[in-house]
């Protein structure tokens, strides 16, 4: 192709599946911090299609273990196709939330085009919580604590059927993602985690190998056909650095920790798709959060700090 290729930004302005109020101010947000421009600098053009429509926040009490489920399912259908029909379009699809429940239609969409173009699929999901939660574990029934087990298949059917899939055929399956960042998780959900088998990278770890070779051991086997898609929760940086997000968690990534695990990423060339999620402006300090957003995603699309050519 001669032309540039073009990143879809798909605005989601939804606090649904969240306690905490104001991840609907979350696409404006970074919008207003100039992630088009970043993204334009880095040679890409760039389609802003704007903001999808869902229903409001009726603000409820959990139901049978769920608040928000319709409310949830069809922002999520939104997501769905809106990310399906710009992948099908040949671009590059990036979400703008919203909270991390909408990870849920974005990733069965991405699942769904990897699956009818052959292609492998590796999620990293960048977050401070594994997000594996069901409804006999949840303390407070936020489906954004849910949707990985959702999209391995352990959540409401409504959700689990996404673009087709089902409990038994899920849309992710444990070898295809990987969990980087990780510092807080319910005892239940711990036991989940390690029984689905995922590869959890968490602080820990990254303290004790450095972010380098955890996102060696996570960007393992990405290779020509992969399709790599980044889950990026806000509240996976320290919120020392980032502080406009609902749930912060303290010990996260430092900056040149988050810069070096998106320009590993970039390396690999093989980016195809990305949620930017549960950025809360509400709770942000002057938008600071926002601009530490675009600028990580300006390096996941290829801006690095490496003075030497690449070999």
């Amino acid at each position: 192709m001669s032309h540039a290729p073009t990143v879809s930004l798909i605005g989601a302005p939804t606090d649904i599946g969240a306690s905490v109020l104001g991840a609907r101010m979350g696409p404006e947000a970074l919008r207003v911090a100039g992630l088009a421009e970043a993204l334009e600098r880095r040679g890409w053009r760039v389609a802003d299609i704007g903001n999808l429509s869902g229903p409001s926040n009726p603000c409820l009490p959990p139901e049978h273990g769920f608040r928000h489920l319709p409310q949830v399912v069809a922002w999520n259908q939104a997501v769905h196709e809106a990310v399906h029909g710009q992948l099908k379009m040949g671009r590059l699809p990036a979400l703008l939330g919203g909270d991390h429940c909408l990870a849920v239609g974005s990733i069965s969409a991405v699942a769904r085009h990897c699956r009818a173009q052959g292609r492998k699929l590796r999620v990293l999901w960048l977050d401070a919580h594994a997000d594996f939660n069901t409804a006999a574990l949840t303390p407070s029934g936020n489906l954004h604590g849910m949707p990985v087990a959702c999209l391995m298949g352990q959540g409401p059917a409504e959700l689990v059927g996404l673009g087709g899939f089902s409990a038994e055929q899920p849309a992710l399956k444990p070898k295809e993602l990987r969990q980087i960042g990780i510092r807080s998780v319910d005892e239940g959900e711990k036991r989940l985690v390690h029984e689905a088998g995922i590869e959890v990278f968490d602080m820990r770890f990254i303290d004790e190998m450095g972010m380098r070779h955890a996102m060696e051991l996570a960007l393992a086997g990405v290779a020509e056909h992969t399709h790599v898609h980044v889950s990026l929760d806000v509240d996976f940086l320290d919120p020392d650095i980032a502080p406009g997000v609902g749930t912060t968690v303290r010990g996260g990534p430092t900056y040149r920790e988050a810069q070096l695990c998106m320009e590993m990423v970039a390396d690999t060339g093989r980016l195809g798709s990305l949620d930017i999620v549960e950025l809360n402006p509400a709770l942000d300090v002057r938008n600071q959060t926002a601009e530490l957003a675009v600028d990580l995603v300006e390096s996941l699309f290829g801006k690095s700090t490496l003075m030497r050519q690449r070999g």
